[in-house]
């Protein structure tokens, strides 16, 4: 070979720079704030099947970073499915959140639940959420989630006890979130995290209450039962 050839094809096609040791090239990394984006033009436009299409693609190829883990992205496809009227695929994107079993904003049993009932699935769906009910309720949000599910299915005598499981839940918060009188030492005690982790999302704390409150009141009206001592803190909150 001519000693010069190598010179030749260098310059017929560009020869690419050497990338520094330990990066790769064009390699997706999972975004939270790319999924924010995917979603704000999916509801603009109306489009959530492309939106659903371009996450999956995301959750399944790219990669997860602490802020974004891949578990969330999953989840987050599994939405836009449910938007987009597409139940099957939303449940496939439910089920690998929960087989990859990372954090999320909300349990994937909820929503796999409603994409089971609109499958037409109920013994499924209701199996769901018999397990999450016996794993004990630990999540306001969740419990406001199967509430309103259920008030869709019309079984407002289920969807009442979760209701009130949440405000309980909130109330529980509330109440350990009031600062304790403690010696100083045992606020710096190692490991200790003292009252700061109880008061931060205060705010959304109550907010999550008057949605259930509300929620609740609203669904014990439908039941035609009386006004309780939950119901009279609607004015508080």
């Amino acid at each position: 070979m001519p000693e010069d050839a190598p010179r030749r094809r260098a310059g017929k096609h560009r020869v690419a720079e050497p990338l520094p040791l330990g990066t790769l090239r064009n390699v997706a990394v999972l975004s939270r704030e790319e999924f924010d984006a995917i979603e704000f033009d999916a509801a603009v436009s109306g489009d959530h099947q492309a939106a659903a299409r371009r996450m999956s693609k995301l959750a399944v190829t790219a990669t997860q970073t602490d802020s974004m883990p891949r578990s969330e992205a999953f989840l987050r496809a599994g939405e836009q499915w449910l938007l987009a009227d597409d139940p099957a695929a939303a449940a496939s994107g439910f089920r690998l959140a929960m087989a990859d079993g990372g954090p999320v904003f909300v349990d994937p049993r909820v929503p796999l639940a409603r994409a089971l009932f609109l499958l037409g699935k109920s013994a499924e769906a209701q199996s769901l959420l018999d397990d999450l009910k016996a794993g004990g309720r630990r999540d306001p949000r969740t419990c406001d989630l199967v509430a309103e599910l259920l008030v869709e299915r019309s079984d407002l005598t289920g969807a009442l006890d979760w209701a009130t499981a949440g405000v309980e839940l909130c109330l529980q918060r509330r109440h350990n979130s009031v600062p304790a009188q403690r010696e100083p030492e045992e606020d710096a005690a190692p490991g200790n995290g003292g009252d700061a982790p109880a008061a931060a999302g205060s705010g959304d704390a109550e907010a999550e209450l008057r949605l259930l409150l509300s929620l609740r009141y609203r669904i014990r009206n439908d039941l035609g039962l009386p006004e309780d001592r939950y119901d009279g803190l609607l004015d508080d909150v």
